[in-house]
């Protein structure tokens, strides 16, 4: 699991409410192409990945839910891509537009088949193998039916519809990724504050997968079918209830680590909560205690207090540190939450601590789960940005993963050096 995967897991969730908010706009209009077309407005913020190709290591970790996730983006990208859209159905060229989105819906779900795979089979590629020429042979024979037989029909949309549609596609995409904790830059490009609530993982599946399910049942039905915006909206009812619940966990998690730090004699110091991977339940927490930081686990079935580890903040390793504009960048993004270690091969390596370690203790480099490596060129030149990396490495992922599931469940779970 790279810096990239951590990025976007959240890919399929945000696909799910794109779709579901499409349907709200335009579903009694235009059916099921309302859903895809929403789905696409929740995945374009996200092709800001693409800077990857462009940028430096830096350089993109910085524009990544930069411009893309910001109010003036959702309200200017709404205007174009809303009249884009009502452009190309009225197009002569119509039918190919259709097979061609359709194609293009079809790649974005081919990554969503990738993305389970790898998350319940890691390595596997048989899914995607027969995904492809299942796609491919559909889209062959749907094509030639409804679009080259001389069936089909304009949308029953117009510019302002399609308009909605991607402002609140837009809109719920950079909302919802306030709710983690990498941070969105919502006032971009007037400001490069990162809102970052941190109360749900990137990946939770019981956010998504009731949400998947209550979207496919409403595709189902045809688009004047009440039992269709019945079952979209208990899926949008559910997830935003669930939404809700991760805020009241959070402040629960915050109450318990004040009373633990009032009672350490540190009440005014600064932390951060953030919920370990795949659920709710577990809580990474960081707390900077001024020479150092305090490091905790804390899981909702915890029935001893909160156990802190201190760890070095390591700035004596790093020079310039005021001035580096490689440093000045990671500060900024770990909101002041980082630390230095070497590794054992002498290599330089920053840990954003808002994303906590998989056993709460630091116990080795590989524990932090998002770090950037760096390359000392010296007291006189800015530090060389190598890399991100999240997660765990693949020889440890399993054994790191079902600790945590362990902790979660508030036993006291086995640390692998």
């Amino acid at each position: 699991m790279c810096a990239d995967d951590l990025c976007a897991m959240d890919s399929l969730s945000q696909i799910v409410l794109g779709a579901a908010v499409g349907e709200v706009v335009l579903g009694r209009r235009i059916g099921n192409r309302a859903m895809v077309w929403g789905a696409v407005a929740g995945t374009l913020p996200d092709m800001d990945v693409l800077g990857q190709y462009f940028l430096s290591e830096l350089d993109n970790l910085a524009f990544h839910r930069g411009i893309s996730h910001s109010l003036l983006f959702t309200v200017l990208g709404a205007l174009g891509f809303g009249w884009a859209t009502d452009r190309l159905y009225r197009s002569r060229h119509h039918a190919w537009i259709a097979v061609g989105t359709k194609a293009a819906a079809a790649v974005v779900i081919g990554f969503v088949v990738n993305f389970l795979t790898q998350i319940f089979a890691p390595g596997a590629w048989l899914p995607v193998a027969l995904y492809v020429p299942l796609a491919a042979a559909w889209l062959v024979r749907h094509g030639k039916r409804r679009y080259f037989a001389g069936t089909w029909e304009v949308p029953d949309a117009d510019l302002r519809g399609w308009v909605a549609l991607f402002f609140w596609g837009f809109l719920t995409h950079i909302l919802l990724d306030c709710f983690t904790t990498y941070g969105t830059q919502i006032f971009a490009p007037f400001s490069d504050v990162r809102v970052a609530w941190g109360t749900v993982a990137v990946a939770d599946p019981l956010y998504t997968v009731p949400f998947l399910v209550c979207l496919l049942v409403a595709a189902r039905f045809a688009r004047t079918d009440r039992r269709r915006a019945v079952w979209n909206w208990t899926g949008i009812a559910l997830s935003s209830l669930y939404l809700a619940l991760t805020a009241v966990n959070h402040q629960r998690v915050t109450a318990t680590f004040e009373d633990a730090l009032a009672t350490e004699g540190l009440p005014d110091a600064r932390f951060f909560l953030t919920p370990t991977i795949f659920n709710n339940v577990l809580w990474n927490g960081v707390v900077d205690a001024g020479d150092s930081y305090l490091l905790a686990q804390y899981s909702l079935f915890d029935e001893v207090p909160v156990a802190f580890h201190p760890v070095p903040k390591g700035h004596d390793l790093l020079h310039n540190l005021d001035s580096d504009p490689t440093l000045s960048v990671l500060r900024w993004f770990s909101a002041g939450y980082f630390n230095a270690v070497l590794r054992d091969n002498g290599a330089l390596q920053i840990n954003d601590l808002r994303f906590g370690t998989f056993s709460g203790e630091a116990t080795s480099p590989d524990d932090y789960i998002f770090r950037f490596n760096l390359t000392d060129l010296g007291p006189d030149q800015p530090y060389g940005f190598e890399r991100a990396q999240g997660g765990p490495p693949e020889d440890t992922a399993e054994a790191m993963m079902s600790r945590l599931f362990i902790r979660a469940r508030g036993l006291k779970a086995p640390i692998s050096e």
